[in-house]
């Protein structure tokens, strides 16, 4: 049965302490240097710490690491345990606890998902369609547009994941979903996806007890698949397009690795001169991987907030993006979607028409709703 706009308001799914050492250069007798060489060797501590669970943790968690443990240096958080979730023991402080805290949970899970070779090809069809919605600028509209693209998918009667690997406090998609679900995947004690119903969309969104993700803590894509069928995934890719382009063999990046049925990326950006700057340097990034068969390159750029491209602008794109341009998709802007963000309510009719025939033109929706009796998702959470 096809999905009625009133139903998007959803579905809820019931059925002693130690100190941190400090590195203030206000405190030390020498000033700037000293503090400088105290905060260095701290970081070098805390790198020890992160790498524990595993040694050849990669360079961008261990740094995801060193951030968590400053951050409870600077905040003195008290330790959580004596002992990483890994069994092994911690020298000291609450800064090098949640160092050591992040790292095992980064090593754990992506040791999980590592893939055999960087050009090695993802099954994907176990997902339908893989929509991976990439921002090419900051606040380019990344979450609004998957949420768009999810909605009008299920309005045409299609079984949709929409996937957010963001970290939560960083999520666009927080209030997409009248409430969370119950049902929880935990590829590690302290990192979860949680599934909810946006409608009859599944909205599976990452949690963490943790102070920082690493990028190795957001789960391979087998985590975030349910056992149910679906005929397309778009993912939200919005929060932090400059590291996922920069390393997309492991964390959210994997999103847009080469397989069968190949992903289809979607590059977002705003109408503006430093928008297509910016994007242009995020295709940059992705040049080398794309030349290499490891990941698939933006097939479609969305402009959101416009109906047509600004006088001047659209000459201020690279050679990268300009390629994107003759059939660029424009979202115009919604005053109301702008001040409120994505929530539980159905995004606004013209803002799906707009996008509707390019998912047409693809082949992921069909010309007209799919007809015949459809299973249920209600009952699940």
């Amino acid at each position: 049965m096809a999905v009625r706009e009133k139903d998007f308001s959803g579905h809820d799914g019931s059925g002693g302490t130690a100190v941190a050492p400090s590195f203030d250069p206000a405190r030390t007798p020498t000033g700037e240097s000293a503090g400088a060489e105290g905060a260095g060797s701290l970081e070098a501590q805390l790198a020890r710490a992160a790498r524990q669970a595993w040694p050849h943790l990669p360079v961008a968690d261990a740094d995801a690491a060193v951030e968590a443990g400053m951050l409870a240096a600077v905040t003195e958080e008290p330790a959580h345990a004596q002992h990483t979730p890994s069994g092994g023991a911690v020298d000291g402080g609450a800064a090098q606890v949640v160092a050591a805290e992040v790292g095992a949970a980064a090593a754990a899970i992506q040791r999980q998902g590592l893939p055999p070779t960087a050009t090695t090809p993802v099954d994907w069809s176990g997902f339908g369609t893989v929509i991976p919605v990439v921002a090419g600028s900051p606040g380019a509209g990344a979450s609004v547009l998957a949420a768009l693209l999810a909605d009008v998918l299920q309005l045409g009667n299609l079984r949709v994941l929409l996937v957010d690997p963001a970290d939560p406090p960083r999520s666009g998609l927080a209030t997409a979903a009248r409430s969370d679900g119950p049902w929880l995947v935990s590829p590690h004690p302290q990192v979860h996806i949680r599934f909810s119903w946006r409608a009859q969309a599944l909205l599976a969104r990452l949690e963490t007890s943790l102070s920082v993700v690493a990028p190795g803590m957001v789960p391979p894509p087998k985590f975030w698949r349910p056992p149910l069928p679906l005929d397309a995934t778009v993912v939200d890719l919005g929060h932090d397009p400059w590291r996922v382009t920069a390393h997309p063999l492991a964390g959210a990046g994997t999103w847009l690795r080469r397989g069968t049925p190949q992903p289809r990326p979607v590059l977002v950006v705003r109408p503006s001169r430093p928008s297509l700057l910016h994007a242009e340097q995020v295709l940059a990034r992705l040049d080398r991987w794309v030349s290499s068969a490891a990941v698939s390159a933006p097939v479609q750029l969305v402009v959101m907030g416009a109906k047509r491209w600004p006088r001047g602008v659209a000459g201020a794109a690279g050679r990268r993006v300009n390629t994107l341009l003759s059939d660029a998709v424009f979202v115009p802007h919604d005053r109301d979607l702008a001040a409120s963000g994505i929530t539980a309510a159905v995004t606004p009719a013209r803002l799906r028409e707009a996008v509707t025939p390019m998912l047409r033109r693809w082949g992921v929706l069909p010309g007209t709703a799919r007809k015949g009796p459809r299973a249920s998702t209600r009952g699940h959470s």
